[in-house]
């Protein structure tokens, strides 16, 4: 899938394509949590799990979890990761939401556009 980019207020943040193939990969496996639109506030990973899947796993696969990077940061800080949608166990369709609405907010189309094919995959799933 091709993402259109548009200028943003912030060009240094872009579409983190290894993050959107691993959601994508995770709704096509199935590892969804079919949760509702305002819940994300409830299920977003503490500080203390962000933390400790870091110790575990690294930055770089910490930042598979988020659909935006930005590029000014240094890789070694969480905030390079930009927009999560899930909680390092599964894809959060609170999540998918909240970050397809924030994007579109701060005008980061590819980004957008992203979320929305996620959210999409995941409403189909749904339907299944």
């Amino acid at each position: 899938m091709i993402f259109r980019r548009a200028k943003k207020r912030n060009a240094s943040i872009k579409l983190h394509l290894a993050a959107y193939n691993h959601a994508s990969k995770l709704i096509m496996e199935k590892n969804v949590e079919r949760d509702e639109r305002h819940d994300w506030s409830n299920h977003q990973p503490a500080e203390n799990d962000k933390n400790q899947y870091i110790q575990e796993h690294g930055y770089k696969e910490y930042g598979k979890w988020f659909l935006g990077i930005d590029e000014s940061k240094n890789e070694t800080t969480k905030s390079r990761y930009k927009f999560p949608y899930g909680d390092f166990k599964k894809v959060h369709r609170c999540a998918v939401i909240s970050a397809e609405i924030r994007v579109k907010q701060h005008k980061y189309d590819d980004i957008e556009q992203a979320a929305a094919h996620l959210h999409n995959m995941i409403d189909m799933e749904l339907k299944k």
